[in-house]
């Protein structure tokens, strides 16, 4: 079941999950729609750089990979990024969202769309992976795709996605998540947050 603009007001009030810091809680106004709230993109970004080296998802460490060949930019006001045709880049939202507070059997997950004004201008965001899982805790891990024909201006703080949050039926058992614990775009997890 989706959950309403009204519906995710009400279980945010109650503590059921959290979204923060939240741009507000007007159901009537930005960052809600009828049945989604609209998430910003957060000042850092990181650019996968060519490698002649293929990747082989059959072994473990993605995150190690794509840290060890990924150029990191802190985007500003001042200096945002241009995403050029063509350009795909890792960043996160700068909203950290928490699944992780099932209630009774109360539980909720989400999924990650992008946003149609930026869809009209060829701007992909989040593709292929839109599943925010019951249990996740922390910033949403965007890759960002151009397929326009124009270069688009990433800002931070401007509305990039949006999530659309339902009930799970059940709460899940716990099952492992390479990503859980995530620090920057590309998912690296720090030491302490492995055990």
């Amino acid at each position: 079941m989706i959950l309403s603009n009204r519906d995710i007001i009400e279980c945010l009030d109650q503590g059921l999950f959290n979204i923060d810091p939240l741009a507000g809680k007007d159901p009537t106004k930005a960052p809600f729609n009828t049945s989604a709230v609209d998430l910003r993109l957060a000042n850092q970004i990181q650019i996968p750089q060519g490698n002649p080296v293929a990747l082989d998802l059959r072994k473990q460490g993605i995150a190690a990979f794509l840290a060890k060949i990924s150029q990191k930019i802190t985007i500003t006001e001042d200096q945002p990024y241009t995403l050029k045709p063509t350009d795909f880049v890792l960043a996160q939202t700068l909203e950290k969202v928490d699944f992780s507070r099932a209630a009774g059997n109360l539980c909720f997950s989400a999924r990650v769309e992008g946003k149609s004004s930026l869809a009209r201008c060829g701007i992909l965001v989040h593709f292929t992976a839109p599943t925010i899982h019951a249990g996740w805790s922390g910033p949403i891990t965007l890759e960002i795709a151009n397929l326009g024909k124009m270069n688009f201006l990433l800002y931070p703080g401007m509305y990039i996605c949006q999530l659309i949050v339902e009930q799970v039926l059940h709460p899940p058992v716990e099952a492992p998540n390479q990503f859980k614990g995530q620090i920057n775009p590309v998912g690296e997890v720090p030491e302490a947050a492995k055990k």
